[in-house]
């Protein structure tokens, strides 16, 4: 490749990075100050739900247990 196309080719890349740059930035994504509020509630509930889960299931074959030793008794 000779030097005009080299120079060609790194215009043409950098014209069109310009624009391409703006998908990063935070103006495009519309961050504010409520979305790190956003983020935590969202794992709060991820990491909280399966222990709530696991709390009520516990609690519910437990019970199951107890009238089960009842009627044995």
């Amino acid at each position: 490749m000779n030097i005009l196309s080299k120079i060609t080719l790194t215009l043409v890349s950098l014209c069109w990075a310009i624009p391409a740059s703006a998908v990063d930035s935070y103006r495009y994504m519309h961050v504010n100050i409520e979305t790190p509020w956003a983020i935590f509630v969202f794992l709060f509930g991820l990491v909280f739900a399966p222990m709530i889960l696991a709390v009520i299931l516990y609690w519910r074959y437990a019970m199951k247990k107890d009238d089960d030793d009842d009627d044995h008794a």
